[in-house]
């Protein structure tokens, strides 16, 4: 199988003009303006000559005009996680960071996911497949509760709601399909909530996510300043291997490449990990899990930035000289 190997960078000129894509069209604008900020500052501040591009729908013509080089990705959703903006960036001949196109759509679709995950024999919650009211109707008596619905096709838990009973499910898939007409019902699983980062498609240090609300909701991911961040996760090294193998086997079933996050949830009544999704562009805010996983590895914002500037350029190996590694170099640019 082909493992993905990242070009050592030394010197910032070699990776010449970046492009910092940011903000974008979806619902997770306001994210992805803060990710894409922290990404521009800790770039320059590397030496990097990157340049902030604020992605509307002028985007071809700034990025054929700035004479850039490569991109580092930081839009967040539908337009800049889900293959659309992958596949602009290869027809325009730009190296960019992340994943590519294939596996940038079948992340962002939490269905086609799940399905897959299903299908190759890995864990993750039971779910209904709601695309209309009539089929809510249908089912209405047949779920177990409680749930969790939620838009097959966003992201940051928007459109998320738990359903506790049977009359909750008509309004929570209202609320779920303003983001698209396809939503999951999906199994209420009681638990810790885990994330695992990926850097050079290696995992990070595991992060236990400890909130007070109902479940980690968008307020909870971005402006709570009552939310845990638990790294080291304190669990038993065993418990991380585990974790940490399934999000990587979970990893390379999408396809993903070169850097993201797979999200679990640890079932407490049979102590089992459950894929929650993939995320391929992750939040890189001060809230954002990535970077604090780098950090706890001895990664700083400047190294990793770095480093995931070094996934535009990529060279495919296999066997024995697949051995990507994680690590710190003493001079700080990437290892």
């Amino acid at each position: 199988m082909a493992t993905s190997i990242y070009k050592k960078i030394t010197d910032p000129a070699e990776f010449g003009r970046v492009a910092v894509l940011m903000g974008g069209l979806s619902a997770e604008r306001e994210i992805s303006l803060l990710s894409g900020n922290a990404v521009l500052s800790a770039l320059r501040e590397s030496g990097v000559d990157a340049h902030p591009v604020n992605v509307d729908t002028d985007v071809i013509n700034v990025l054929t005009s700035g004479n850039f080089d490569r991109v580092f990705n930081a839009l967040h959703g539908r337009g800049g996680e889900d293959g659309t903006i992958q596949g602009l960036l290869e027809k325009l001949d730009l190296p960019y960071t992340g994943s590519g196109v294939a596996a940038s759509a079948l992340s962002m679709d939490k269905l086609r996911t799940k399905q897959l995950l299903r299908g190759a024999g890995l864990p993750t919650p039971d779910w209904w497949e709601l695309d209309s009211e009539s089929r809510c109707s249908e089912l209405v008596g047949e779920l177990s509760y409680p749930l969790i619905t939620k838009p097959a096709l966003e992201g940051s838990s928007i459109g998320m709601t738990k359903v506790k009973d049977a009359n909750e499910l008509l309004p929570a898939w209202r609320a779920a399909a303003v983001s698209g007409d396809i939503v999951l019902a999906e199994h209420w699983v009681t638990g810790s909530e885990f994330t695992v980062a990926i850097l050079h498609d290696v995992a990070l240090p595991v992060i236990r996510i400890v909130t007070d609300n109902s479940f980690y909701d968008y307020e909870a991911k971005y402006f709570s300043q009552d939310t845990q961040y638990l790294c080291p996760a304190g669990i038993t090294p065993l418990q991380e291997q585990s974790y940490s193998e399934l999000a990587l086997e979970v990893w390379r079933c999408v396809g993903a490449t070169g850097w993201g996050r797979v999200d679990l949830m640890v079932d407490e009544a049979t102590d089992e990990p459950l894929v929650l999704e993939v995320n391929t562009v992750p939040g890189m805010t001060s809230h954002s899990l990535v970077p604090m996983a780098a950090a706890q590895a001895g990664i700083d914002m400047g190294v990793l930035t770095w480093r995931i500037l070094e996934t535009s350029f990529v060279v495919r190996v296999s066997g024995e000289n697949a051995t990507p590694t994680i690590g710190k170099q003493e001079d700080g640019n990437a290892a």
